[in-house]
């Protein structure tokens, strides 16, 4: 039988042509190879596009203390007709003018010699300070007032711009500040000045010759106390009758009275005092006659009287800064209320001054008062607190006296290094256990804080002072 591989190895052995590929193929393949290498080129132009949009877009995210926030804007309760409760008083037209500030870059250090004499925290990390710094005639421009601010809680400041206005002198200056938020404050006592980017420039405001005796804000409004004084030197606030409650929006605009019932309230005095009080919703004035007013922080209507305080517990005259020297009232909430009643001081400095100090306390907004302790009576009561833990905490010329949250006893509080000369003029809770408060010498250039409810304070230094 025959062997069959040697026509298949004779078929191998043979040379092999292949078949021409069909009609037009090479040109196809030339094609697509160029459609491919045009998609590439797009593909690499458009993302190059996106990553330089993205490199232009995309903003710089900064680390901010977070802040309540604001409700909605409701018109003020009045504006329609606020010329005629405007012939109370001197005519104001409550409008700012162009900006007015001192020339020093933001964060640049904070000038030497600086002494404040008021402080404003919005949450528990930035807070500023108003004073004056250097000596007259050697400061950037012509006034030393300077602006400090803190973005942690007083471990360091910086210098920011400042009003264009000097120190307290009658009429004219300025000595406290108030922030809102990150962008809307207020320095004032006794002039007006607002600024709406966060310290950056500052506007004076016309009050059409009145003073401005008390100013704090909440929400999206601010309201201030307007006066008719006649103060001169530091004592801007010394001399002052017919005190009208003034609100305006918080971002900026007309300012109006708030009504007709807390329109040139007077006792008849000579010299009377007002105080002003705002928590979350509701707002509380003091009037020099011992009436208590109360409204909404809103703006949506006017406030109306409460009640008046006892025979026994007189507003009195008021302070170089406006505080009344007899009742002091302070907030825990919207119908929780502390009220301090002293009487007159004995002693002839500080290291044995005394003073009888009646503590009243309301849980129906001021309707009613029951007298719950008497605080210590070594010193003289210059401020007071009551915090949202409710606590209460007293400024004195001897230091610091606190009294916790449902106790009766109270507690002299511990000062880091003893207490500074002629004690605590100012003093304010931003929390239950956060507190801030200014000695009454503004010389020292400190600010002291607490992280304990006020048991404990410590100072914190301004740099350059």
């Amino acid at each position: 039988m025959p062997d069959r591989h040697d026509d298949v190895d004779a078929w191998l052995s043979q040379r092999i042509e292949p078949l021409p590929p069909p009609p037009g193929t090479f040109d196809l393949i030339k094609r697509r190879a160029r459609r491919r290498k045009y998609r590439k080129l797009a593909i690499t132009a458009g993302s190059a596009a996106v990553i330089v949009a993205a490199a232009v877009t995309v903003p710089q995210v900064v680390n901010l203390p977070v802040l309540n926030p604001n409700p909605t804007a409701t018109p003020v309760a009045g504006a329609s007709n606020s010329q005629s409760l405007h012939s109370a008083g001197p005519r104001a037209s409550g409008k700012s003018s162009p900006a007015a500030s001192s020339a020093v870059p933001v964060n640049a250090p904070v000038p030497g010699n600086f002494r404040p004499t008021s402080v404003t925290f919005v949450g528990t990390h930035t807070g500023w300070v108003i004073g004056q710094a250097l000596t007259p005639g050697h400061c950037a421009t012509q006034f030393c007032t300077s602006v400090a601010v803190t973005h942690d809680a007083g471990k360091s400041w910086s210098g920011v711009p400042a009003p264009m206005a000097g120190p307290p002198d009658g009429a004219t200056g300025l000595s406290q500040i108030r922030f809102l938020n990150l962008t809307d404050g207020w320095a004032y006592g006794p002039q007006l000045y607002a600024t709406h980017t966060g310290g950056r420039a500052w506007a004076p405001v016309d009050t059409g010759g009145l003073r401005v005796t008390a100013l704090e804000t909440v929400g999206d409004r601010v309201f201030a106390v307007w006066a008719s004084c006649t103060g001169d030197g530091p004592a801007y606030a010394a001399g002052c009758t017919r005190f009208t409650l003034y609100s305006a929006a918080a971002t900026g605009g007309a300012w109006a009275p708030v009504g007709a019932p807390t329109t040139g309230l007077t006792n008849g005095a000579a010299s009377e005092a007002a105080q002003l009080v705002l928590t979350g919703s509701r707002g509380y004035l003091l009037a020099p006659d011992g009436a208590l007013y109360s409204g909404p922080v809103n703006g949506s209507r006017p406030w109306t009287r409460v009640s008046s305080l006892v025979a026994s517990c007189p507003v009195g005259s008021a302070r170089a800064d406006g505080q009344p020297t007899g009742a002091l009232l302070g907030a825990v909430n919207a119908s929780d209320l502390i009220l301090a009643c002293v009487s007159a001081s004995s002693g002839t400095n500080p290291s044995v001054s005394t003073q009888q100090k009646f503590i009243y306390s309301s849980n129906n907004g001021g309707m009613s008062w029951q007298q719950i302790t008497t605080a210590p009576a070594a010193g003289v009561v210059f401020g007071l607190a009551a915090s949202p833990a409710n606590s209460v905490v007293l400024a004195t010329d001897q230091g610091i006296d606190l009294l916790p949250a449902g106790e009766l006893s109270w507690r002299t509080a511990s000062l880091r290094g003893g207490a500074p000369a002629d004690g605590f003029r100012y003093i304010g809770m931003t929390t239950g256990d956060q507190g801030i408060a200014l000695p009454a010498d503004p010389s020292a250039g400190t600010v002291w804080f607490t992280f304990d409810g006020g048991q404990n304070w410590a100072p914190s230094r301004l740099n350059g002072s």
